[in-house]
């Protein structure tokens, strides 16, 4: 396939193949699909009957009533875009953003709706709805497509009952028949569905379609049979996700739940595997939090919805302390005193699912008592797209780039990243080793392969924390890929990153070879190295919940073959006793 070529060339013989089959099988699925949506084959997933809703999953998603106002005044606000409709339907308007028009198209709006639970916003819901479906109910290119249908179909379930309360026979039919219309075309083109989340969403859906349409019960068998593979298949064996995504945990879970529920609603035992995957994953939920109640910013990782995450923890009956160890999805985890330490541990995901997933091996953050002190640049709620691979690069974590270059390649080609709905990693870290050591202070020793088929060099990250937190001591290294000497390449500069939190400040020391931090809490954290100079540049903050901010990043910058070594400390600087004469041997020397 053109353009491909270029970005494969430093990929293994088995990933090229991978790539491949990937390439073509989405090719031949997106035919198919396209022959499907033809005007000449919809009415396949048409009904002439009215089918009947005997149940309606509840929905755990937060709502705000006062939305309903703006909606009903034709004023639609998403994803930081506001659309006036000016006494016209939505579905008319052209949309100012795809995510905009994504979330449109959702429904997730109804909810809002719904909060307010007054006659005059079920009237206004009755009529979006009749709008979609006189606008987008035979197809439309975005609005059927199936992630965006999944949405909906799990909106409309979940909202029919404040939808059809009060509504004529009309409707109630109209509804119905759109909805099973739904039902019908997603099932006809799963496979359609974007591997990973995207089409476990997609079996969510089609799961709460069989429980709660009575002309559907049919299909519940096949279609939780399906689901049960899916599970199996995405929720690894210690609860991560196979994209690596700690977000993608909290999305599956807040369907999960109800689905559930659903199950024991219907008199119907839910399937052991849905119980064991919300139990597995359950954990790693405390697994990735900070102290501060946020998530750590890794592959595709962006500002924390922590009402949804709050709503999960109310469903663990377990409540017990987060792991340490997770090997499978490819993460550390150390607690010691204050101080939380997460490390990125593991390989790219596979192909298929590696869409948004990050270079950020062997990259950490770090959080002292309610402050996170050390991060990764993490991605934006919004305009995701703009910052999308910037925020992928190796230089956006918190970890080693060399010679300017990402740990994994990101495929190129502009054709076959549409065909594949993202950019996925084609290339990265095969051999991450790793080593954990608890006995007295937690330590860890982690090295990945990602720069030796282009540089010769290994990167191997040592750490270790004391036990009361208040020290983190590290060391990176350099070592010949082949065992005997680094190569002499033209270049073999490497940068050694921490990215701060916006909250944190930070003064670097007159002698150049340290910085002061200084938390919100006036606490103070020293960062020095052992003879290199330490710099302090600019970076940014990309999952900030306001937004994008302005942020810091230290930086050890040097050479392989002189300085193969670099060591490097955080200190915890106690607060002086009061009333005490502070000891002048031990503070910091500031800037002048």
């Amino acid at each position: 396939m053109p353009g491909v070529n270029n970005s494969m060339t430093r990929v293994s013989v088995g990933e090229r193949a991978r790539l491949s089959v990937l390439i073509g099988r989405r090719a031949f699925r997106s035919l198919i699909g396209g022959m499907s949506t033809h005007p000449l084959m919809r009415w396949r997933f048409g009904s002439t009957k009215t089918d009947r809703l005997v149940i309606a999953p509840q929905d755990l998603r937060t709502a705000d009533a006062t939305r309903a106002a703006e909606i009903y005044a034709g004023r639609f606000a998403f994803a930081g875009k506001v659309v006036i409709c000016d006494r016209r339907t939505p579905f008319e308007m052209t949309p100012p953003s795809d995510e905009w028009a994504n979330i449109l198209l959702s429904f997730a709006w109804l909810r809002h709706l719904r909060a307010a639970d007054s006659a005059i916003t079920r009237a206004n819901a009755r009529s979006l709805i009749d709008d979609w479906i006189n606008e987008q109910g035979s197809w439309h290119p975005v609005g059927w497509q199936p992630e965006i249908l999944s949405r909906r179909i799990i909106c409309w379930l979940s909202q029919s009952p404040f939808v059809l309360q009060d509504a004529d026979a009309r409707f109630y039919r109209r509804f119905i028949r759109s909805l099973s219309r739904q039902v019908r075309y997603l099932r006809r083109n799963l496979n359609e569905c974007r591997e990973g989340l995207p089409r476990l969403q997609a079996l969510i859906a089609l799961t709460f379609a069989a429980l709660c349409l009575q002309d559907l019960s049919g299909q519940l068998r096949p279609t939780a049979r399906r689901l049960i593979e899916e599970l199996r298949a995405q929720v690894l064996p210690d609860g991560g996700h196979i994209s690596r995504n700690p977000g993608a945990l909290i999305e599956i879970l807040i369907d999960l739940l109800p689905l559930r529920q659903l199950f024991s609603a219907r008199n119907l035992q839910p399937p052991q595997a849905i119980n064991n995957a919300i139990d597995r994953m359950m954990p790693m939920l405390r697994f990735f939090r900070h102290p501060d109640g946020n998530f750590a910013q890794f592959n595709g990782m962006g500002p924390t919805p922590v009402d949804l995450l709050a709503t999960a923890f109310a469903y663990d009956d377990a409540r017990g302390s987060p792991v340490s160890n997770a090997p499978h999805s490819g993460y550390q985890r150390i607690d010691a005193g204050p101080t939380v330490l997460l490390m990125d541990t593991g390989r790219a995901p596979p192909v298929a699912v590696s869409q948004e997933a990050h270079a950020g091996c062997l990259s950490f953050e770090m959080s002292w008592k309610q402050h996170r002190l050390v991060v990764n640049c993490g991605l934006p709620a919004m305009n995701r797209e703009n910052w999308r691979q910037v925020a992928r690069a190796t230089a956006a974590h918190s970890t080693v780039t060399f010679n300017d270059t990402s740990s994994c390649r990101f495929l190129e080609s502009k054709s076959v990243r549409r065909l594949l709905a993202g950019t996925p990693i084609v290339a990265g870290p095969h051999n991450v080793k790793v080593d954990r050591d608890d006995a007295d202070s937690a330590s860890l020793t982690a090295s990945h392969d990602g720069y030796a088929g282009d540089f010769g060099v290994v990167h191997a990250r040592s750490v270790r924390v004391s036990a009361d937190g208040g020290t983190v001591d590290g060391e990176d290294s350099f070592l010949p890929a082949d065992g005997h000497a680094i190569p002499a390449r033209s270049a073999d500069e490497y940068a050694v990153r921490f990215h701060l939190h916006p909250a944190v400040k930070a003064n670097r020391l007159s002698e150049g070879r340290g910085v002061i931090l200084l938390l919100p809490d006036k606490e103070v954290w020293t960062f020095a190295s052992q003879g290199e100079a330490v710099h302090v540049e600019e970076s940014v903050y990309l999952a900030g919940s306001d937004g994008p901010r302005r942020a810091v990043q230290i930086v050890i910058y040097g050479h392989a073959r002189e300085t193969p070594k670099v060591r490097w400390s955080f200190r915890h600087t106690p607060p002086a006793t009061h009333g005490a004469k502070p000891d002048r041997a031990d503070e910091p020397e500031l800037p002048l």
